[in-house]
């Protein structure tokens, strides 16, 4: 059930009338039955998958809780009959029993995500070796069904787990309340990844109907199928035909499809998120948001820290703090910084943990090694941005740019193109094709294309160039609208009549200008895949 289709509108709409007019008490189950009938019909089979996730995390957390609460009394009880020796031995071994448990529960959660993903990409990559080598014996791939949005409820339920280990979290005890959590449909398309202390908060609360947050969800859901429908999709006609013939389109038009696939990208990826945070507001529950406009970042690493915002935060928390500060870690920066000077021993603990971190991003997001070398251009890049940091500092003083807009312009000119031309590898999906395309840009010469109508060969009409103009126009005018406060907000305080105008001008224009298939389904959202 796609968020742009005639059956997601329908259900959300009986969705909005049910939850406020049954018993507030009952509003919670409303939406884990509507959850769990949401991904029922995506494919009864998903059900069987998110919850065995579901139950062997909310049982192996139930369990941390108890193994936690049970040290406590223990130790309080016998406080006066243990020697301090015997406390740290009795902790060690709590400790080391909940680590195990925990372990438990991620190699399950973990495991299904891994085996369900990657089985087919270990098998192929088996068979390459075996060819490599000369033999013709060749494993047989599996046929296996990948749940739509797995890798997002799957990192949401393990980072509750996590969560409870560390003790910063108590564990849900209610079952069906963990399962509205892991479950909560908005989310499972594409995200966010929610955490648990941030998005229980609302999700289990009564909700009272609330006028002004129901307009503003409906502004968010417009929003999000105006970026959608009317841009992203119109887009995905050009991009599909750039780089689906690639004996074709070479040179210029490679530039031109790197720059299509980024704005495509981010209208696709960033529409569903708006609808996602639409729909949890008109039901009253508060969403992470996921982006803070990522096309003005001036470098990469501001850049990651404005897109998919909750997918970085995860990977930090649970990803790159504990391999930082894991023992064999501690070793290894021990060792580099007796053998290898100071200075470059205590960069290898950080090198080592974001080249793990970049290489997870590059896996998480596709099992082919074209989404493995995007993951670590994006750690080299950033890495060696880190390295010349001094230098760029020193240069931005002696020249007075750091607060010069020009050059801020530049800045941000310069990321989108070194984001674009590392999302190459996300266009292709095949790295040598990637390197070879990519060179074709300094070798073809052939950049007259972009103004000779050549580029009327793709799909697209002038009048969608037209349409595409305007898109982007608005886009930018509401990014820079929002600066300072919530669009929606400010839209707020204007007189009803021209609140009205703008909300049926932008209705308007994705009935008249979106992109549609059969049926009113537009095309899938890209990161529904992962």
């Amino acid at each position: 059930m796609l968020f742009t289709s005639y059956e997601f509108i329908g259900f959300i709409t009986v969705l909005f009338i049910l939850f406020y007019a049954i018993p507030k008490r009952f509003q919670w189950i409303l939406l884990l039955a509507g959850s769990y009938i949401f991904y029922y019909l995506a494919r009864p089979v998903y059900v069987a998958y998110i919850f065995t996730t579901t139950l062997v995390v909310y049982l192996v957390a139930l369990k941390l809780d108890q193994k936690r609460a049970f040290q406590e009394a223990y130790l309080k009880e016998h406080k006066d009959e243990l020697t301090k020796e015997e406390k740290k031995a009795f902790k060690a071994k709590e400790k080391k029993s909940r680590f195990h448990w925990m372990l438990l529960g991620l190699l399950v959660g973990l495991g299904i995500l891994a085996v369900i993903k990657y089985t087919n990409f270990t098998i192929s990559n088996i068979n390459g070796i075996l060819s490599a080598f000369g033999s013709s014996a060749t494993l047989s791939f599996v046929d296996i069904v990948v749940p739509m949005g797995i890798s997002f409820y799957t990192f949401q339920a393990i980072g509750y787990l996590i969560d409870v280990h560390r003790g910063t979290i108590k564990a849900q005890r209610n079952f069906f309340k963990f399962a509205l959590f892991v479950s909560f449909f908005p989310q499972l398309v594409q995200g966010p990844i929610s955490r648990y202390q941030d998005l229980s908060e609302t999700l289990y609360k009564e909700h009272k109907f609330d006028s002004k947050m129901f307009t503003f969800g409906l502004e968010r859901i417009l929003w999000g199928f105006f970026k959608k429908l009317v841009i992203a999709d119109r887009m995905l006609i050009g991009v599909n035909a750039l780089i689906k013939d690639a004996d074709t389109y070479k040179g210029a038009y490679v530039f031109v499809g790197m720059l299509f696939y980024a704005l495509e990208l981010y209208c696709d990826f960033t529409g569903g998120i708006d609808i996602t945070i639409g729909v949890a507001q008109c039901l009253g529950v508060n969403v992470t948001e996921n982006f803070m406009r990522p096309f003005f970042s001036k470098n990469i690493k501001e850049y990651w820290n404005r897109w998919h915002i909750t997918m970085g935060s995860w990977f930090t928390d649970y990803i790159f703090y504990p391999i930082t500060v894991c023992g064999p870690m501690l070793k290894i920066s021990k060792w580099s910084r007796n053998h290898l000077g100071e200075t470059i021993g205590k960069r290898v603990p950080i090198y080592l943990s974001s080249f793990v971190v970049w290489f997870t991003t590059g896996i998480w997001h596709g099992a082919s090694w074209n989404f493995i070398v995007w993951g670590l251009g994006n750690f080299v890049v950033i890495m060696i941005s880190q390295e010349f940091e001094p230098l760029y500092h020193r240069f931005h003083n002696k020249f007075h740019l750091e607060n010069n807009r020009p050059y801020q312009g530049f800045q941000v000119i310069r990321t989108v193109l070194l984001m674009s031309c590392l999302r190459t590898f996300d266009c292709y999906r095949d790295v040598p094709l990637t390197f070879k395309m990519f060179g074709t840009m300094f070798t073809e010469g052939n950049y007259n294309v972009i103004f000779d109508g050549s580029l009327l060969n793709i799909g697209l009409k002038i009048s969608d160039f037209i349409i595409l103009f305007i898109g982007v126009i608005i886009l930018f005018m509401v990014s820079m609208f929002q600066r300072k406060e919530s669009v929606r907000e400010q839209i707020y305080r204007i007189s009803y009549p021209l609140k009205v105008c703008i909300w049926f001008g932008l209705f308007l224009m994705v009935i008249i200008f979106g992109i549609y298939g059969i049926g009113y389904d537009a095309t899938q959202f890209i990161y529904n895949q992962f």
